[in-house]
């Protein structure tokens, strides 16, 4: 896996952290007094969290404002990622063996910068990026648009065929397929489901950043 410069995801590829949304959007309604539909997951995780709050306020007829119900949202996440939230095995040591070779390496999230930056500090990974960049910031979701990698490689300096991004989630991996990106796929336990499709599509697959050190590792 040889590589000038490296975009990765945060939730679920950096940080063991997808479990905490998986029902977040649940017990928000719930909380209002709202039974939530069996597929509310499947709508909400590929938006943002301003853009799962505004399908929710839509789709359930809420009277809170946009507003209103991301900061009950980032009420429930905000101790998670300030105080909780662990970094994946393996990940530090990986990340520091790319900085040692003089890789550039870029965040790309659909998590808002402050819980973000707040999460990366906590586990003591902010010092390897050379910054983060958002789905809200870019104005687009990973699910629509590859838009937020070509940025983030601009700032990096660099082009697809020195770039590979990591990623745990099928439908970003498609993206930035699709856009003729060079990608690894990161087991994420979260989605067990999607594991099969993302080894299809993947230049490179890993089940943990521990095996990135074994002797048979593509670095």
């Amino acid at each position: 896996m040889r590589l000038q410069s490296a975009i990765f995801d945060m939730d679920g590829t950096l940080l063991d952290s997808m479990y905490i949304w998986k029902d977040l959007g649940a017990r928000v309604l719930v909380d209002l007094g709202v039974r939530p539909r069996p597929d509310l997951y499947e709508h909400l995780k590929v938006l943002s969290l301003r853009e799962g709050a505004a399908y929710c306020r839509e789709a359930y007829h809420l009277q809170q404002t946009q507003e209103e119900l991301v900061e009950l949202i980032e009420s429930q996440i905000r101790d998670f990622y300030y105080h909780e939230v662990q970094a994946k095995p393996g990940v530090q040591k990986f990340l520091s063996l790319l900085k040692m070779e003089g890789v550039w390496m870029y965040v790309a999230t659909a998590t808002d910068r402050h819980l973000a930056e707040a999460a990366l500090r906590r586990t003591g990974l902010d010092g390897y990026f050379r910054g983060i960049l958002t789905s809200q910031e870019v104005g687009v979701g990973k699910k629509d648009s590859p838009e937020i990698y070509e940025r983030c490689m601009r700032r990096l300096r660099s082009n697809k065929k020195d770039t590979v991004i990591f990623e745990d989630a099928l439908h970003a991996v498609r993206t930035a397929k699709a856009a003729g990106f060079r990608v690894c796929g990161v087991y994420d336990s979260f989605a067990p489901e999607d594991q099969e499709e993302m080894r299809r599509l993947c230049d490179y697959y890993i089940t943990s950043f521990e095996e990135m050190f074994s002797a048979s590792a593509p670095i």
